[in-house]
């Protein structure tokens, strides 16, 4: 039987073969850069610290070459290595969230403006445009890290008037997630909204953890989120910084509710 020939740490280090997929070359190079910016932009030991992981993430996207790939013998660059579910398993990873905001508007004014979903990037800051494509589908474009965007489709999963809309997005989407939104009166006055939403970020934990350092990261966003749906639903008015004098910008007119 013919032994697998064991690799010197000269061997790891000299390497230049490319061993990452272009996926993974993308989002380390986008990663990277960010960090880059980021550690030496806050300066300081942190700032340092921070600087040489970006800087070593955008070399691994620049060569397409990991050492800790190379030591642990893992290729992503091969299509149907069994290595690359290792690979994928290393950098997967869920994020769940949960919140909820008490708005004094009555479950059922809630639940028709958010059923359409058109309508949710007028309080959705990182959201460029949703569509609605079907009875119980749609198409969604988000903002991403550094400029770019991500697009998917979903679809409902459930619908209860004046309750509960649920939904997931298709299996090939760029951006995996599903969740709920239900609108639950009050003993005193209004309405809760609780969302709860699973999401798997791009590059995994890695991808999670890049997010998290420029606020883009799910649970800040549906945080932020729910409190402009409050103001905006409560005074027709909603927080704007960019291009707004006064800070806020009155509330377009609302689409109806498809069934």
């Amino acid at each position: 039987m013919k032994h697998k020939q064991e690799k010197s740490l000269t061997d790891i280090l000299t390497n230049t073969n490319t061993n990452i997929s272009p996926a993974e070359r993308v989002i380390s190079a986008t990663a990277g850069g960010a960090l880059l910016a980021y550690g030496i932009k806050r300066g300081g030991v942190s700032g340092a610290a921070l600087s040489i992981l970006g800087g070593g993430l955008a070399l691994r996207g620049t060569t397409g070459h990991c050492q800790v790939y190379d030591a642990l013998d893992v290729d992503t660059n091969k299509h149907g290595s069994e290595k690359v579910a290792f690979a994928k398993g290393f950098l997967a990873g869920k994020i769940h969230v949960k919140k909820s905001v008490t708005i004094d508007k009555s479950a059922a004014e809630l639940y028709a403006f958010w059923r359409n979903f058109e309508n949710l990037p007028q309080f959705m800051n990182h959201l460029e445009a949703v569509k609605n494509t079907g009875e119980k589908t749609s198409h969604w474009i988000a903002k991403a890290p550094l400029g770019t965007t991500v697009e998917w489709d979903a679809e409902l999963t459930s619908d209860v008037e004046n309750e509960k809309i649920g939904w997931k997005s298709s299996e090939i989407s760029e951006v995996k997630n599903s969740g709920t939104v239900e609108f639950l009166p009050t003993t005193n006055r209004g309405t809760e909204v609780r969302v709860t939403l699973t999401y798997e970020p791009p590059a995994g934990k890695l991808g999670a953890i890049v997010a998290k350092l420029f606020g883009e990261e799910p649970s800040q966003q549906v945080e932020e989120d729910l409190r402009r749906f409050k103001r905006l639903m409560e005074t027709g008015l909603i927080m704007k910084i960019e291009g707004q004098p006064s800070g806020r910008e009155a509330l377009p007119k609302a689409k109806a509710a498809t069934a």
